[in-house]
């Protein structure tokens, strides 16, 4: 009986998870999205220093953008 009040006592006074998460989401939404922005930029600017590359350009360009998106999602994720 005393393991449980012992219990019940230290979840009253445990941080609430909710902000964490919250702030775990928010920072991993904010650099999936400068990621992507970055990787767009940067494939514009490629694609004007050499417009013969396009092809290549927006293949490297579409997969850099996933995976910073997916890194978005896994923070999303991780703060439930």
């Amino acid at each position: 009986m005393e393991l449980i009040s012992m219990a019940q006592e230290a979840a009253a006074h445990a941080v609430p998870t909710g902000v964490t998460g919250n702030l775990t989401m928010a920072i991993g939404g904010a650099g999936a999205a400068l990621g992507v922005g970055m990787v767009g930029s940067k494939a514009v600017e490629a694609v004007g220093r050499n417009p013969g590359a396009f092809g290549n350009i927006l293949t490297l360009g579409i997969i850099a953008m996933a995976l910073a998106e997916g890194l978005g999602i896994i923070a999303y994720l991780g703060g439930f």
